[in-house]
């Protein structure tokens, strides 16, 4: 039963995901993305991590967590980078984002590149190195907060 009130929240944030973007962008801004996850999983998997939001000179610390559902086997710890856009405030990184990924870690080789939206419209772009041993084709939800 747990099982399924997990797969059915990984799918709400996909389904929420997809729905994102018909909010007015005028006016919104970008921020500079540092997170780190560590992920691991049979079938079901978990991440968790926290990272750094940079926003108009201030930074700001992030937590990260999720749960995968699909082919998922093994761990790996991700280290990404990159943007987000169509923000007014630095909370509006924070939400649940949703996504299907697929991604390849065998020892110090592997990367992986995501695009992501939240409920509020913020978009992230990350790209980084994976590092472990990990194979997975799966859907996500990841919740990110801001402290």
């Amino acid at each position: 039963m747990r099982i399924l009130s997990i797969a059915r929240a990984a799918l709400a944030a996909l389904v929420m995901t997809v729905g994102v973007g018909v909010a007015s962008k005028a006016h919104a801004d970008s921020g500079r993305v540092y997170i780190s996850v560590i992920k691991g999983g049979w079938v079901i998997g978990a991440s968790a991590g926290s990272g750094t939001l940079t926003y108009k000179g201030r930074k700001y610390p992030l937590t990260v967590g999720g749960v995968s559902w699909g082919l998922v086997f093994g761990g790996a710890k991700t280290d990404l980078v990159g943007t987000v856009r169509n923000i007014r405030r630095p909370s509006d990184i924070a939400g649940v984002y949703g996504a299907a990924g697929a991604g390849v870690a065998i020892g110090p080789a592997g990367g992986r590149v995501v695009e992501l939206a939240n409920e509020k419209g913020a978009v992230l772009s990350l790209r980084g190195r994976q590092v472990g041993l990990m194979a997975d084709i799966d859907l996500s939800g990841m919740a990110i907060g801001i402290q």
